[in-house]
This record gives structure tokens, sequence and C-alpha cells, in this order.
């Protein structure tokens, strides 16, 4: 309101009505963009266990090339990084055949090209496994980048969680501490929809330590042994 020179919340209210524009921007302040590498490690550590393994099987099972991942609400690109790093050292050499692409969404135009940059404060990486530090990352002045072949097959796109999801047909769903956190109950359940439509059965959902998935959830089942992550029926 200071910056838009309004006294009154009635104003402002006015403005968003006759500024579309604003919306994305309002949108924008009322999140918590809380971002960083190998964030909630036992998650990241069930996905390199037994999660991705079981879904690459599948992949490979059924002939595809390729194991298709989403990071909804991706921020500064943290997340999606981390599962980059996490397949292509750990995971890649038993799968030789099979290629991760995530593709990372956000709202925000800001977050996203500073995901495109790559580069993060050590703040961001206080998480990481220590063999990741040099492995992954590069040192350049005060930041650390990520190296090019650790960002191959991320793709980063602007997208609207409330009003639309990929086309593609997906293994992977990471839509943690957004949707089932900020949506009211009825979109919440509307968007777990509409992931379930794009999810192959088998593939996984993962969401934060603290969400629940809305309503019954039909259509999901916990995944045996892994906190937050769910199986499509």
């Amino acid at each position: 309101m200071r910056e838009l020179g309004l006294d009154h919340p009635d104003a402002y209210r006015g403005h968003l009505e006759s500024h579309a524009a604003e919306w994305s921007a309002l949108a924008a302040l009322c999140t918590v963009t809380v971002s960083r590498f190998h964030r909630d490690r036992a998650v990241f550590e069930a996905l390199g266990s037994t999660v991705l393994p079981a879904l690459a099987q599948d992949a490979a099972a059924r002939g595809a090339g390729r194991l298709e991942c989403w990071s909804a609400g991706c921020a500064s690109g943290e997340e999606p990084y981390t599962l980059a790093i996490l397949w292509k050292s750990a995971l890649a050499a038993r799968f030789p055949r099979l290629e991760l692409r995530v593709l990372a969404t956000d709202i925000d135009v800001e977050l996203l090209a500073r995901a495109g940059t790559g580069c993060y404060k050590a703040s961001s990486l206080r998480e990481v496994p220590a063999a990741w530090l040099g492995q992954a990352f590069e040192r350049r002045g005060d930041l650390y980048c990520v190296r090019a072949e650790f960002r191959e097959g991320v793709e980063l796109e602007r997208q609207d969680l409330a009003a639309d999801v990929p086309r593609r047909g997906l293994d992977l769903v990471l839509c943690r501490n957004l949707a089932f956190t900020y949506f009211a109950p009825e979109r919440a359940a509307r968007t777990l929809d509409r992931i379930a439509a794009r999810l192959r059965p088998g593939g996984a959902l993962v969401v934060g330590l603290h969400e629940k998935l809305p309503g019954a959830a039909a259509g999901f089942e916990p995944w045996p042994g892994c906190r937050s992550i769910f199986r499509r029926c």
C-alpha cells in the first residue's frame, strides 16, 4: 500500500479490481519462499534409496527413456536441482538408459530468474551432503553455482498451480508446502485431482512434512516406510 500510495485497505482492494497484474504481486507477498538444497533430508534420502529406484524400474520395464518429474512451486530452484543432483550422483549409473527430466514451475518470475542462474549463497547449501559440494557445485566468489552437467534436464517454466498443471504424464511430483498449506480446501482438492490425472499409476507424490492430502485423497496411499510420500494407486 505504501509503494502504491494507498492509505486504506479498501483502496488497495479497488486497485486489485482494476489492475489484474497486481494479483501476481500480491500472491508473491503471501507465500513463504523458504528454499534450501536437500531441505528435509529424510525425504530426499527416501527418494534416493526407495522411491526413485522403484520408479526407474517401472519406467524401464515399460520401455520409457525418461523419468518425468515435476517440482511445483520450485521457488529459486533448490528443489529441482537437488533432485537432479541426487539422480546423477547416486542413480544414473544404475539406469544408464533412463534420463531424468525435471519440470520446475513457479508463479514468481523473479524467483525463476534466480533459479536460472543456478548460483546460491552458502546458507542455501547448509543441508547438502559434503560429497556434493565439490562434485556438483563450483565456487564463484561468495556464491556456489550448480555445475552445468547437473543442470541438464531441469526445465524452468512460469505456471500458476492454482490454475494449471503440466500437460505431460508424470512419474514423480513434488508439491511441498504450497497447495496443501495455502489453498482453501476446495481448491486444494481440485489441485490434487489435477495432479492425480497427470501422475501415472504407481507414481509418487511428495508433500510437505506437516501437510496432509485434502479430503479423502482417493487414489493415493502412503508409500511404505516413507514419510510425506504417497503412491498413485
